[in-house]
């Protein structure tokens, strides 16, 4: 039995197509929890309640990217459950059934999907979700610590599937946290000697064409996050990490002859290591300096 838990905030007309795709799957859904964030003025999206489907609000000042989860998840009483947002569109009618087959294997407590750029986006776009989430499928284990560094805990709950039973018995998502709770929750995982698969053939649509501010603050809250848990990522380069990829996608670039292209992406990059340096250091900053940097300011305003 499989639920899928999505939060919705302002969502656009295409989540419609989003569940209709999602009930029209070769693994039948049980149930779809839509958690709605809602503000003062904003209205219950009632019209999408049905047998299968449920809305439940959560109020702007409660929102937490690992509570509000957390709280979908206590609603559930399948074995396996997939966090998705609300802007990740199903490939085809298998991304379930795929995520299913990628968890045969007992010690897999998480498997999470490859994401897509849209048809529209721009060309770094497109070329950063290759770089992340490439055509072949792998599965992570502490042992892979040495060769894959933080990407070990890579994993995003664009689009990821959790076994309820291991979820629970490892304390669920960290509350409160500002960003990073599907790597924090991975972390947890792959620690307790569990694993966590990237399964390519379940596939989402899912893109975004971030500014350079906006990377600024959302590398931001990376670094906040990840100082926070120090624990976890304090051992593990991100930077390390960063520049590899930056590299490739600069001589990808070059290589295609996109020259100007490749001069914008450097900005980019300057504007993320900017960032997630200032992130890092956010408890030396004035609260007006962090909350001027941050992409989620009601985390420091409740």
């Amino acid at each position: 039995m499989v639920d899928v838990v999505i939060p919705i905030y302002k969502p656009s007309a295409e989540l419609k197509n989003i569940l209709k795709r999602l009930l029209n799957q070769t693994v039948q859904v049980n149930h779809i929890f839509l958690l709605q964030t809602i503000e003062k003025g904003d209205r219950l999206m009632e019209e999408f309640n049905s047998d299968i489907i449920s809305v439940h609000p959560v109020l702007k000042k409660d929102f937490d990217h690992g509570a509000t989860r957390h709280m979908g998840m206590g609603l559930s009483d399948a074995e396996f459950v997939l966090f998705m947002t609300h802007d990740a569109i199903p490939a085809n009618k298998k991304l379930i059934e795929k995520l299913l087959i990628s968890m045969t294997d007992p010690d897999v407590a998480i498997s999470y999907g490859r994401q897509l750029a849209r048809k529209n986006s721009d060309i770094i776009e497109k070329m950063t979700r290759i770089y992340n989430y490439p055509k072949k499928s792998c599965t992570k284990s502490k042992s892979d610590f040495e060769k894959l560094g933080i990407k070990t805990y890579f994993c995003s709950n664009v689009c990821a599937m959790y076994r309820k039973s291991v979820y629970e018995s490892l304390g669920g998502f960290v509350q409160k946290t500002i960003f990073n709770e599907d790597m924090i929750m991975a972390s947890k995982v792959i620690n307790a000697g569990y694993k966590v698969t990237y399964c390519a053939d379940a596939i989402v649509f899912h893109s975004h064409s971030y500014t350079c501010m906006q990377q600024f603050r959302r590398n931001f809250d990376l670094g906040v996050s990840q100082k926070q848990y120090d624990d976890i990522f304090g051992n593990i380069s991100s930077e390390k990490e960063g520049a590899g990829y930056a590299g490739k996608i600069i001589l990808a670039l070059l290589g295609r002859g996109e020259i100007l292209k490749a001069v914008y992406f450097v900005l980019q990059c300057v504007f993320k290591l900017a960032g997630y340096r200032l992130g890092i250091n956010y408890d030396k900053l004035p609260k007006k300096i962090v909350l001027w940097c941050t992409m989620n300011k009601g985390y420091w305003m409740f």
